[in-house]
């Protein structure tokens, strides 16, 4: 029988089919800036090791004819290392503006899917003898959590290296022919679909028997929260960050994790929490330093599938839309308004359902669901990193800067602590926002009111 891993999800393949509108597209970059240069034969064996314990590095998309079942993860016959990982000198004066201009480019530009769906450059000639990495990615290879797992199997602890076990090549064979694996897709989804189904029909019949009241209600909430979450968006909230291209811009900020620490304990909030607020606290000083009112704007931020048996990497989060407060003028107002929208997206009923909703959204036409995807403002995300130093190969990781995908948003702002450091990565839409160094100067100050949060301020 077929493993349903064997197949894209239908949430990945619901954002592939999106790419055929090519601002739409899923493609993660990370940029990690290194105190020196890594060895390089030993940053290949690395990386050699890292795709054999996360295999689908090695493996390429095949489509299904007619669209009978997902495209297909195949081991690809011509993998090679040394077109995936390449080594360029940066042309001098290099700095962190020479890093993320090349980073931006990458972020712009498609993937070949004849390989697998993934690039890593090392960048060397940076000022002082320090070197960057940029790594491409698609998200249907890994999640920001996926990420931090895939990352243990390349990073170490010192710059002396960690001992690993060697990893032998795995190879899959499908030997049922196309015919025969769709057909094998197909059965394997059905059992699952029955098996689900009476997993939660009959704990449901016998409900409606004992407590009838309840379980309608139950009912109702489900099909409301469904609605919510794949209801149709067909307007910005936005006044301002309404136009879509396909010019980015990269920027970046580093904060004090403590300082986010501070503001969110204070408020009795998470850390997410208080990053949202001083992106949101930015995003009002932007729209009134352009004379334009904005009291919500519409978040589209990400929410982990992932449990505890999952393989490494893969892409298992939902993206949940929703509207959230800018007209508070109090920043533990803005911050406990958010926590209670964002607890309430987090358990929503409907967010365990979010594959098949995407399973009904792929029998439509693609050019039916793009715009909805233009309408949402912007994207957040944050992941927690590494709480101690990380090396490459013997160079020390001093930053690790996050671009998510802006999905047809105005921007993707992305959080990843760093030991001491939240290093946050914004990748605009310089259609949407034409001077985004203006919008990050306005969340820069976002945070540092959320940092400089007083515990008993005196209007309280």
């Amino acid at each position: 029988m077929a493993s349903l891993d064997s197949h894209m999800t239908q949430s990945d393949l619901f954002t592939w089919s999106m790419e055929q509108d090519p601002s739409l597209r899923s493609t993660i970059v990370s940029v990690l800036l290194l105190d020196t240069e890594p060895d390089w034969n030993r940053l290949l064996c690395m990386i050699d090791r890292g795709t054999r314990a996360v295999p689908r590095f090695r493996h390429r998309l095949v489509s299904v004819p007619f669209g009978l079942a997902p495209p297909r993860w195949t081991l690809d016959p011509d993998f090679d290392l040394s077109w995936h990982v390449r080594h360029f000198d940066v042309a001098a004066p290099a700095d962190l503006s020479s890093v993320l201009e090349f980073a931006r480019t990458e972020a712009m530009a498609a993937f070949d899917p004849a390989r697998p769906l993934w690039r890593f450059t090392v960048l060397s000639g940076l000022a002082g003898g320090k070197s960057a990495v940029v790594l491409k990615v698609h998200h249907s290879l890994t999640d920001g959590l996926g990420g931090i797992q895939i990352a243990g199997e390349i990073l170490d602890f010192d710059r002396a290296g960690t001992e690993r076990a060697q990893i032998p090549e795995t190879v899959h064979a499908n030997g049922r022919g196309v015919l025969g694996d769709i057909v094998a897709w197909n059965w394997t989804v059905g059992a699952e679909l029955v098996r689900g189904g009476l997993s939660i029909v009959l704990p449901a019949l016998r409900r409606t028997v004992t407590e009838p009241v309840a379980a309608i209600k139950d009912g109702a909430a489900l099909a409301g929260s469904l609605l919510r979450l794949a209801y149709p968006i067909t307007s910005t909230l936005s006044p301002l960050m309404t136009e879509r291209t396909l010019g980015r811009k990269l920027t970046v900020l580093d904060v004090p994790l403590d300082a986010l620490r501070h503001g969110a304990h204070l408020a009795g909030c998470t850390v997410n929490d208080a990053f949202l607020a001083g992106v949101l606290i930015g995003l009002r000083a932007y729209h009134d330093r352009h004379g334009a009112k904005v009291d919500q704007l519409r978040v589209a931020m990400p929410i982990s599938l992932r449990r505890a048996a999952d393989p490494i990497g893969g892409n298992r989060i939902t993206l949940a839309r929703f509207a959230v407060p800018v007209d508070k003028a109090a920043a533990l107002d803005l911050i406990h308004a958010l926590d209670a929208t964002v607890e309430g997206w987090k358990h929503e009923p409907a967010i365990p359902f979010s594959n098949a909703v995407a399973a009904t959204f792929n029998r439509l036409p693609v050019g039916l669901l793009t715009e909805m995807f233009k309408h949402v403002d912007f994207v957040a995300s944050d992941v927690r990193g590494s709480p101690v130093d990380l090396y490459l190969a013997g160079a020390k990781v001093d930053r690790i800067y996050p671009f998510g995908p802006t999905t047809g948003t105005a921007f993707n702002i992305t959080l990843i602590s760093h030991v001491a450091t939240c290093c946050i990565g914004i990748n605009f839409d310089i259609g949407a926002v034409p001077d985004p160094e203006v919008l990050t100067d306005c969340i820069a100050t976002g945070f540092r009111t959320v940092a400089d949060l007083d515990a008993d301020p005196p209007d309280r």
